[in-house]
C-alpha cells in the first residue's frame, strides 16, 4: 500500500523518502516499501534540530518525509526552506499540512509488483556524522543490503537459530541499527523487538527478559552501562 501511495505521490524512481521515525513497525514498512518502488530510504535520527534536518533534507532533494510527533512539526516548517519536499506523511497523527499515513494508505491497493533493480542501484542514503565538515550523504546500493548480511550472521552465532529473538538498542537510523539489526532480522523473516524510548540498563534488562531476547547488537557505552 506505502509503495502505491508513494507512487501516486509523484516518487520516481531514485528519488529520496526521508524516514524520520523512531523504532516502530511503519519504520520497517517505509524502508521496504521505498526498496520495491525503486525509490531511496534515506532515514534520519528522531534526535535531529532543525538545522541538521534542514541540511539533510536540502542536500539529498528529498521529495517525501515519512514522520510521527517527534519530528512532525519540524518538517512542516522546513517545507518552505526545502523547495523539492512535496509531501509530509504523519503516522499517527494528523495535523495540517501533511498527508496522513492510515488515511493515505487505505485509499490504495494492497499489492505492488517490486521494480527491477539492478544490484548497483541506490538503495539507502545514510549521511556522515559531520565530524570532520558537513555532513556527507553515502549512497549504499542494493547490493550491500545481501553482502552485510555473511559478517552479521557470524557476528551473530550464525543467525539465526529457532527461536531466536533479536533487538538492539542501536537507533535504526544508522548504519548499525539498520544494517546489523532490522534489516538482517526481516531478511530471515524473524521477530525484532522495536523499542520507543531511552535506553538504561534497567529497560535493557526488562526487555530482555520479557521478549527472550537472543541476540542483539550493542554499542560499547550500552555495554558498559549494562555491566555497571
Amino acid at each position: 500500500r506505502l509503495s502505491n501511495a508513494l507512487a501516486a505521490l509523484g516518487v520516481a524512481r531514485g528519488e529520496r523518502v526521508a524516514i524520520v521515525l523512531p523504532q516502530r513497525p511503519e519504520t520497517a514498512i517505509a524502508h521496504l516499501a521505498c526498496y520495491q518502488l525503486g525509490a531511496v530510504a534515506m532515514p534520519l535520527s528522531i534526535l535531529f534540530g532543525p538545522d541538521a534536518l534542514e541540511h539533510r533534507l536540502r542536500d539529498s532533494a528529498a521529495v517525501v518525509a515519512i514522520v510521527d510527533d517527534s519530528a512532525a512539526q519540524a518538517a512542516l516548517a522546513l517545507r518552505a526552506h526545502c523547495p523539492t519536499l512535496r509531501h509530509v506523511v504523519a503516522v499517527g497523527l494528523d495535523v495540517d499540512g501533511a498527508q496522513p499515513w492510515s488515511r493515505l494508505l487505505r485509499r490504495h491497493a494492497d499489492s505492488f509488483d517490486p521494480v527491477n533493480t539492478l544490484a548497483t542501484d541506490p538503495a539507502v542514503l545514510i549521511y556522515t556524522s559531520g565530524t570532520t565538515g558537513p555532513p556527507k550523504g553515502a549512497l549504499i546500493p542494493h547490493s550491500a543490503i545481501i553482502g552485510n548480511l555473511p559478517g552479521f550472521v557470524a557476528s551473530q552465532d550464525w543467525f539465526p537459530q529457532p527461536g531466536d529473538v533479536f533487538w538492539s538498542p542501536a537507533d535504526w537510523a544508522w548504519t548499525g541499527g539498520l544494517m546489523d539489526a532490522l534489516l538482517p532480522a526481516l531478511y530471515f523473516g524473524f521477530p525484532i523487538v522495536g523499542y520507543q524510548g531511552r535506553f538504561t540498563p534497567e529497560k535493557s534488562r526488562e526487555l530482555i527478559e520479557r521478549y527472550r531476547v537472543s541476540n542483539s547488537f550493542l554499542f560499547p557505552t550500552a555495554l558498559k552501562m549494562m555491566m555497571r
